[in-house]
């Protein structure tokens, strides 16, 4: 998935959970910040600032982060769902089992769940909501699920989902909008109105302005530790400080790190940093030259000093392979591209491209520092950098549908998105029957450790063929208010469970 600031995101990634067999679990999945200072008012109504909001609300046809942010945990459940650290967790199902074969999963529903209309939960509704994702193509999720065989419900609380072949995807599929459990009949506007039956209602959509989420009194679970949230939806980022420092907020999720000295401290505020598996990839065109050639590729990485770019940039990580720290198959892979410009030249010159000139086609709305700090680093070891910046719906057509450009640069932020490498048809165009080879078995490996050991051999694979360079993995810093506890610190760009946090007069 790749995020589109003000837009819903464009599906990108095949995922690949870890398989798990878990106890019972329920409520809010957030690691709470630093007790307030004072009581927690349970009355309170939480102000939070976020930066993209949705087109419209229903989650089931619309992909984006901006609609997963807020509704999924708060609004809507699946029957299980991820922490902050994408380990997968119980939700509306209370425990699960998975056959020794891996071809049934078998999910005990908890007791005394209700929708926000106050219909009752059943598992034929857990069957229904599955069965229109693997049925419908309209549905997020639809191809994840593609080896879904049946999907039954022998009693009230349990459902049954059984699979073709054994699939590492699966139950972190269901904890993205293709799991999600909605009421079988219902005849909700998904648009415009919400029923789901997490710690939050809909309460109003103020389109362009806000999101407001008061607690579901009946809730099944934990109820939410305050009575009401009102998501503002600031896209400026001067402005959401602004808001912040005028007594307007009580969160500011997303700071700039060129503003984020504002906030520290001022007014009370404090500053978190958060991990996410946002992968900002300067993509190399491996199909055409004179990219085709590896020399060239891990030229232009070595070229890159990549903890100065770190730090021009203000908030991140150095990544240096294709799967980021809170992936399975995770590995320290910075031994493979060194910061080496005199190599990198010498690599050109064996390459014959001494006078290499290259076009970067990167969507406008990143601004200059990435790309500025490019243009430098290749033109110190003899290669001049031609920056295209176009309009997003242009990046779109050009480089993701067509496939027509040299290198690009944009952020994917799925988790667990390695399938991309293993498909030569995606945008990379990167083709090896290895990595092909190694990323069908792992997801078709039954235990998860053997599933990471051999995302990581295909990962290192692609990381020495030069497929790309993974510039940094973003952090993003959020500025927490006086009064404010258990505020998520990471993984909020795509998720934002807000059951936990309470705040204090």
């Amino acid at each position: 998935m790749i995020r589109i600031p003000g837009r819903p995101a464009s599906a990108a990634a095949l995922l690949v959970p870890a398989v798990l067999l878990a106890g019972c679990a329920g409520g809010g999945q957030t690691s709470p910040s630093d007790a307030p200072a004072g009581e927690p008012n349970p009355d309170a109504s939480l102000r939070v600032g976020l930066v993209l909001e949705p087109t419209n609300l229903d989650i089931r046809r619309t992909s984006g982060a901006a609609l997963e942010q807020i509704l999924v945990d708060n609004v809507y459940e699946g029957l299980v769902t991820r922490t902050q650290e994408n380990e997968i967790v119980p939700a509306l199902a209370s425990s699960w089992e998975m056959s020794e074969d891996g071809l049934v999963y078998t999910f005990t529903l908890e007791e005394g769940v209700v929708f926000h209309d106050g219909g009752e939960l059943t598992a034929q509704d857990a069957v229904a909501s599955l069965e229109e994702v693997v049925s419908d193509e309209s549905v997020v999720g639809h191809d994840d699920l593609a080896n879904v065989k049946s999907v039954t419900a022998p009693d009230d609380r349990t459902v049954v989902v059984e699979l073709t072949e054994p699939n590492q995807n699966l139950l972190f599929t269901l904890t993205g909008p293709a799991g999600l459990v909605f009421d079988e009949g219902d005849e909700t506007d998904l648009q415009s109105d919400a029923n789901g039956t997490g710690p939050f209602a809909l309460a109003e959509w103020n389109q362009g302005e806000s999101i407001v989420l008061e607690r579901f009194d009946e809730y099944w679970g934990e109820a939410a530790g305050v009575a009401e949230v009102v998501a503002s939806y600031i896209p400026d980022f001067t402005a959401g400080v602004n808001a912040a420092l005028d007594g307007s907020l009580d969160v500011l999720t997303a700071v700039d790190p060129q503003l984020a000295p504002q906030l520290d401290g001022a007014n009370g505020f404090t500053l978190t940093t958060g991990r996410t598996t946002d992968k900002y990839v300067l993509a190399f065109n491996s199909a055409e030259a004179p990219l085709d050639d590896a020399r060239v590729r891990e030229a232009l990485r070595l070229a890159i000093d990549h903890d100065a770019l770190v730090e021009a940039v203000g908030a991140g990580v150095t990544q240096y392979g294709p799967i980021p720290e809170l992936d399975p198959g995770y590995e320290d892979l910075s031994d493979v591209a060194p910061f080496d410009p005199d190599r990198a030249r010498q690599l050109l010159a064996e390459a014959g491209q001494e006078d290499l000139e290259l076009e970067l086609t990167i969507p406008a709305f990143y601004g200059t520092t990435a790309s500025t700090f490019l243009v430098s680093a290749f033109h110190d070891v003899g290669v001049e950098l031609t920056v295209n910046p176009v309009e997003f719906s242009t990046w779109l057509q050009d480089v993701y549908t067509n496939g027509d450009y040299q290198l690009s640069f944009v952020n994917h932020v799925e988790p667990r998105d390695f399938g991309a490498w293993a498909n030569p048809d995606y945008y990379f165009h990167y083709d090896s029957a290895e990595v092909q080879e190694l990323y069908a078995q792992a997801i078709a490996a039954i235990d998860p450790d053997e599933s990471a050991d051999l995302l990581a051999q295909a990962a290192r694979i692609v990381a020495e063929d030069h497929a790309a360079d993974w510039l940094y993995t973003g952090e993003t810093i959020v500025a927490v208010g006086p009064g404010v506890a258990g505020f998520p610190v990471d993984s909020i760009n795509s998720r934002l469970d807000l059951a936990s946090v309470t705040l204090a007069d």
